[in-house]
């Protein structure tokens, strides 16, 4: 996979890329990254990137022309169709499952932006997806863009030493992952499940699949609403709602 990110700001992405799993990923060769300050594609004597926006108002609006010239000559170079994502607090809500499917594509572009706003063309005639990480207003989409860019890239093959780890992650599933423990069996009074040292592995998933969606009913219940019960779930949360 290529990540290109278009930020005003790329020196904040150099530690962020070159640590962990996001280092670990390009050096097995499954993502490089590029970050590109689309200041340098203004049209502009003055590599002005904003104006203030028609109709007056506060703050200031990034101009369509250097975002639109960047992302069609890293397209260009490319020769792809990428996924051009503008982060934005006024964009879908970010999930697993959306980062299960960017991690499927060849070719990502982030746009970040700063100032008010974007030109509404932007939106309306380069984005393929608007992606908002909360319901709250950063300084810039930077920081959004770390956290989508980790989330998909730790999904590629091979990045994690277990196959198995970002299926078993939390809302993977569609349910909160399980409670882990490790050594020792007995800290300070406190005891790992015996069923977890029993060694009897169909206990063992049966175990972790009650705790997943017990602790999913407690914390996130909402989850459940979309959640696909089998008879047996449905039993186990009628057993704790009504215990005898």
């Amino acid at each position: 996979m290529r990540i290109d990110i278009l930020s005003l700001f790329p020196e904040m992405f150099k530690g962020v890329f070159g640590e962990s799993i996001l280092k670990k990923a390009t050096e097995k060769n499954a993502v490089e990254y590029h970050v590109t300050n689309f200041r340098e594609f203004s049209e502009n004597k003055h590599s002005q990137v904003d104006d203030y926006p028609y109709g007056g108002g506060a703050g200031m609006v990034l101009k369509p022309e250097p975002i639109f010239n960047a992302v069609e000559k890293l397209s260009k170079e490319q020769d792809s169709k990428p996924r051009v994502i503008l982060m934005c607090p006024q964009g879908e809500r970010y999930s697993q499952k959306k980062a299960e499917e960017l991690a499927n594509e060849d070719h990502l572009i982030f746009i970040c932006g700063h100032y008010e706003g974007y030109d509404e063309r932007i939106r309306e005639h380069l984005v393929t997806d608007e992606i908002s990480i909360g319901d709250y207003v950063l300084t810039g989409g930077e920081l959004g863009a770390m956290v989508v860019v980790d989330s998909v890239v730790r999904l590629l093959p091979g990045v994690l030493g277990n196959e198995d780890s970002p299926v078993k992650d939390s809302f993977s599933s569609g349910l909160l992952e399980h409670p882990q423990y490790t050594r020792p069996a007995e800290y300070k009074g406190w005891k790992v499940p015996d069923t977890l040292l029993s060694g009897n592995h169909r206990l063992i998933d049966e175990w972790r699949e009650k705790e997943s969606l017990k602790r999913t009913l407690n914390r996130r219940p909402d989850l459940l609403k979309k959640y696909p019960l089998s008879d047996k779930q449905k039993n186990w949360i009628q057993e704790w709602k009504n215990p005898r």
